[in-house]
Parts: structure tokens; C-alpha cells; sequence
């Protein structure tokens, strides 16, 4: 691995782990800022929406600004506001504005996520490429690793806002090294598509505040229907303007590419069953279990460590036999662990009754992650790398947004915070929810291309014939 291959690698990886901790601190974290800041589940799932929701619609603007300014220039400045944003979040008097705080975060977070794999990306060659991801996310996966354990740390030694404070100095250190380290690069498109940005990010935004706002509200409601249906049609709008418009940020063609075309949803579903079940984890130790925050941080880390162990290797191998395989077999195994732990979960289940099937779901999930990543950048040219990064992105964000809306809908249908049994009743049919969503991504990714298809390189011809007939 080259010098610059390796700094970019680096940082780009450095950035995802301030990201990851601060997704696994905040929600092993949860109980106590509930009960700090007497707030509702609805205010705890806006504690962790406000961040997906900014971060899912402004996706698509931080990947375009990359590429017409400058991809090192914007990530350091995504940089800079996530690292301002969390000092606010550890200011915050109470829940709205820790809530507004967290949605600033998202606003950095949408500048810096697609440009690290951007930078990932075109750094390594397709053959190489695999293993890039697969270290990009092993190495976020000290975060994840260790996120569970830090908040606890932090949540019952010291105070929840330290779990904010701790992406001070990590975020500084990588905005001066991305400075002196990282080359200026720039995408294919000279000019700036602000129709498309401002259709897209307003049509993600009405389809996320529906699903947000659909538990609270009622899914029935006009405030959600509305929302929906407007959020829908500047979708349609945008899709209209983008096979119109002279320099699309999202060229339409991608689409008619199967590997784009089915890992990109694929990815939604990963993304979906492994929030929905994230967001309620460490509540159920606490909950259920009688846990402080500390001791269900560590009896997390299980699940998370996987992450450390099977994305690198994944990667690696998604390089030698192609991507299917791994996204089939990891929604799979994501599929009978949360199943698992649906039929099991209750007031009197032990912590090692459900640890072999947190372990599976948390193996199958990390298989999956790399090889949809690879499938979906491997699908383009290199100089479009940034628009179909962009897009999965948008897609994967949303994808947690959607599995946290509906594992907390279907919590709150059939349980509450009123006892353990309450609780663990509304968890037993949440893990079923998220148990549905892994299953529906396997289907949908039995309909990627076999093989290494997108693992190698293809001659022009072959692509250009691969692009029609696909």
C-alpha cells in the first residue's frame, strides 16, 4: 500500500470512527438521558433520528459540493461542523436542544461520510478495492467495538455529556492532518446541479419526516400522509429533472446497472434491521435486566466486536467470489439471530440465552456491509464514484431512519416503559420487526448479479454492452 493510499485510507477510516462512537455512545447512553432529561420515546427516537434525518437529506448535497469544490475541502469542513455541533450537544440544557444540536451533527456528518468512501475509493483499483472497505470498516469498528463500553463508561462515571466532549480532539487531529496529507480531487461534473440538490434533499425530507413523525402523529394522520405523498412526488420530480438536466448529480443510467439496482436497496435493509435492533439493545439490559449503563456496555461488546473480525475479512474474500454470496448469506444469518432472539426475549431469558444469536445476526450483518458497498461503487466508472457514493449513502441512512421508525411503531403497539415485562413484551416483537427487514433485504439481494461481476474490472466494451443490457 502507497503512502497516500494509506493516509487516505487512514482518515477516511478516522472520520467513520468518530462517527460510529458517536452512534454507539448515544445509544448506550439513551436510558440515562431519558431519565436525566425526563424525556419521552418519542424524544429518544428524535435524539436519534434528528442526527439520521439531517445526515440522509443533506447526503446527496455533501457528495455534490465534494465534487464541484473540492472533496478534501468540504470533508474537512464536514469535519468542523460535527466537531462543533458535539460541543452544543454536550451544552444542551435539555432535550430540544440536544435534539436541534444532534441534527447540526447530521449537517457535518452528510459532508464527511460519502467523501470518506469517496476518498476510499478511488484511491484503490477495483481488484484492491474489497479489502480497502473491508479495513475502512474493520477500523471503524474500534468504535464500535469500544462505543458500547465507552458510554457506559462515561454515562454512569461521569455524565452523558462526555459522550459528546470525546469527539473534540479526534475531530481536530483529523481536520489538520486532511489538511497537510490529503489531495485535492474533484468529481466529473463542472457544473453544479442545484435543481436536483434541491429536489432530492426536500423529497428525502418529506418521506423521512413521515416515517419519523408516524408513530407519534398516527400513520393515518394528514400531517404523515401529507408529508408521504409530497415527499414521493419531489422524488418523481426528481428523478424527471435528473434525465433532463445537462450535468445530473445522480445520472439516471445507474439504475439500469443490476448491481447498483439491487445492492443499494439490499443496503437499506441491512441498515434497517441493524438500527432498529441497536436502538433497543442496551435499553433492554437496563430495562429487563436491571443492568447499569456500564455493565450493558460490556455485555454488548460481543455484538459489536464482530464487526472487527469479519469486515476485513469479507472485504478480502467479496474480491475473490463477488458480492452476492456475502450480502445473501450475512441478511441470512441477520435473519435467524434476531428471529432467535424474538422467540426467546423475555423477563427471565439470561444474557447467555441471547448472546450465540447476537453474535450470528452481528457476524451476518458485517459480511453484508462491504460486499454492497463494493457492489454498488464497483458498478460505475471512477470518475462517477462520487455521484453512486452519494446515493448509497442517502439509502443507507435512511435505511436506519426507516428500521428505527418501525421497530419503535411496533414496540410502542405492544409494549411500554411501565415494567420489565411491558418493556421486554414491545422488545420481543420490535426484534420481529427487524427479524422481517433482514429477510426482505435477502430476497432483495438474491437479484444481484453472481460471480465477480463487479469484482474485476470490465474491458469498455463489456461495460458499455453490460450497461444495455442490464
Amino acid at each position: 500500500m502507497r503512502s497516500k493510499q494509506a493516509w487516505g485510507l487512514g482518515l477516511a477510516s478516522l472520520a467513520s470512527f468518530m462517527m460510529a462512537l458517536d452512534s454507539l455512545v448515544v445509544t448506550t447512553a439513551l436510558s440515562t438521558i431519558r431519565q436525566d432529561l425526563t424525556a419521552s420515546i418519542e424524544a429518544l427516537e428524535w435524539v436519534v433520528n434528528a442526527y439520521s434525518l439531517a445526515l440522509a437529506v443533506l447526503l446527496p448535497t455533501g457528495a455534490a459540493l465534494g465534487d464541484r469544490y473540492g472533496r478534501r475541502r468540504m470533508f474537512a469542513a464536514g469535519l468542523a461542523v460535527f466537531t462543533l455541533a458535539s460541543a452544543a450537544c454536550a451544552l444542551s440544557p435539555g432535550i430540544g436542544a440536544l435534539i436541534v444540536s444532534r441534527a447540526l451533527q447530521g449537517a457535518g456528518a452528510a459532508m464527511v461520510l460519502p467523501l470518506s468512501l469517496t476518498l476510499v475509493s478511488t484511491l484503490f483499483p477495483p481488484q484492491e478495492r474489497g479489502r480497502a472497505m473491508g479495513l475502512y470498516l474493520g477500523i471503524t469498528g474500534l468504535a464500535t467495538f469500544s462505543g458500547p463500553f465507552v458510554g457506559g463508561v462515561i454515562a454512569e462515571g461521569l455524565a452523558w455529556q462526555w459522550i459528546f466532549w470525546v469527539n473534540l480532539p479526534i475531530g481536530l487531529v483529523a481536520i489538520l492532518l486532511t489538511a497537510l496529507r490529503v489531495d485535492e480531487s474533484r468529481g466529473s461534473g463542472g457544473r453544479f446541479d442545484l435543481g436536483g440538490v434541491v429536489l432530492v434533499s426536500s423529497g428525502a425530507f418529506g418521506v423521512v419526516w413521515a416515517l419519523v413523525r408516524g408513530n407519534a402523529a398516527g400513520w393515518g394522520s394528514a400531517e404523515v400522509l401529507g408529508a408521504l405523498l409530497l415527499g414521493v412526488a419531489l422524488v418523481v420530480a426528481f428523478v424527471l429533472w435528473e434525465r433532463r438536466a445537462e450535468a445530473p448529480m445522480l445520472p439516471m443510467r445507474f439504475f439500469r446497472l443490476r448491481a447498483f439496482a439491487t445492492a443499494n436497496p439490499a443496503n437499506f435493509l441491512v441498515f434497517a434491521s441493524l438500527y432498529g435492533t441497536m436502538f433497543f439493545l442496551a435499553q433492554y439490559f437496563q430495562t429487563v435486566h436491571g443492568d447499569g449503563p456500564l455493565v450493558a456496555g460490556l455485555r454488548l461488546m460481543p455484538w459489536t466486536a464482530t464487526l472487527m473480525v469479519c469486515a476485513p475479512i469479507a472485504g478480502r474474500l467479496a474480491d475473490r467470489v463477488g458480492e452476492r454470496a456475502f450480502v445473501v448469506g450475512g441478511l441470512l444469518l441477520q435473519t435467524l439471530g434476531m428471529g432467535w432472539i424474538a422467540l426467546v426475549a423475555g423477563p427471565g431469558t439470561g444474557y447467555l440465552e441471547l448472546l450465540p444469536a447476537l453474535i450470528v445476526g452481528s457476524a451476518g450483518l458485517t459480511m453484508a456491509m462491504p460486499a454492497a458497498q463494493k457492489a454498488v461503487v464497483g458498478a460505475v466508472r471512477p470518475q462517477e464514484i462520487g455521484q453512486a457514493s452519494g446515493a448509497f449513502m442517502t439509502l443507507r441512512i435512511l435505511g436506519g431512519v426507516f428500521g428505527v421508525a418501525v421497530a419503535v411503531a411496533v414496540f410502542a403497539s405492544t409494549g411500554g416503559y411501565a415494567s420489565p415485562e411491558e418493556f421486554s413484551t414491545g422488545f420481543a416483537a420490535g426484534m420481529g420487526a427487524v427479524t422481517v427487514l433482514a429477510f426482505l433485504g435477502m430476497l432483495v439481494a438474491l437479484g444481484m448479479p453472481g460471480g465477480r461481476a463487479a469484482a474485476v474490472a470490465a474491458p469498455p466494451m463489456t461495460r458499455e454492452r453490460e450497461e444495455v443490457h442490464e
